[in-house]
């Protein structure tokens, strides 16, 4: 089993939070997509959050955080923000929530939401259809989902997603909210988190 690695499997990581009470599960998915399910013990830091902390949170480490989002993404890039900032022991589920759910590992469930990856697909595609209706009435509406179209590629290529970002931000997607000063207290005392 090895746990060096920047990305480390499920049954690792399942082994890793039994063997370590020390491991901090960090889930730096919107609050409402945390609220549709997480794992037991995770701290809630959203992404946006980790940019704005980052300072604090490489200071305050205590223990090995490790980093989930939906599908790996947004856990890859918090690690790699965390990682130039010169904090080392840190991980990212491979795969993220969906990978933890397909293998059967226990979750904490609440108020089901879509997932933030989903609404940015029913949006995207929603503007495109639209885009190639409107444009048989208003020629040239046709770019709009174009635009769109360019924004997904740009979006795969950088692996980040203005659209997602953005639709994060909807009241939606905060659900009660995830408080920050809990999570950050959580990272400087490792062991310690919230349900």
């Amino acid at each position: 089993m090895n746990t060096d690695s920047a990305n480390i499997d499920t049954a690792t990581a399942r082994a890793l939070i039994a063997a370590n009470p020390d491991v901090l599960v960090v889930d730096v998915r919107t609050p409402a997509e945390f609220e549709t399910a997480h794992i037991g013990g995770a701290i809630n830091l959203p992404l946006d959050q980790v940019d704005a902390h980052l300072r604090r949170i490489v200071a305050d480490a205590g223990g090995r955080l490790l980093l989930i989002c939906q599908s790996g993404g947004r856990a890859a890039q918090a690690h790699k923000k965390l990682s130039d900032a010169g904090l080392s022991d840190v991980a990212v589920l491979a795969g993220g929530m969906n990978a933890w759910i397909s293998s059967g590992a226990p979750v904490v469930r609440g108020r089901q939401r879509w997932s933030l990856e989903r609404q940015v697909r029913l949006v995207a595609g929603g503007i495109v259809l639209a885009s190639i209706v409107a444009d048989l009435w208003l020629p040239g509406a046709r770019f709009v989902g174009a635009f769109v179209g360019a924004g997904l590629v740009f979006a795969g290529l950088t692996d980040t997603c203005a659209m997602g970002m953005l639709l994060a931000r909807l009241p939606y997607n905060r659900g009660a909210g995830a408080d920050v000063d809990a999570a950050l207290a959580c990272i400087r005392r490792p062991g310690r988190s919230a349900a």
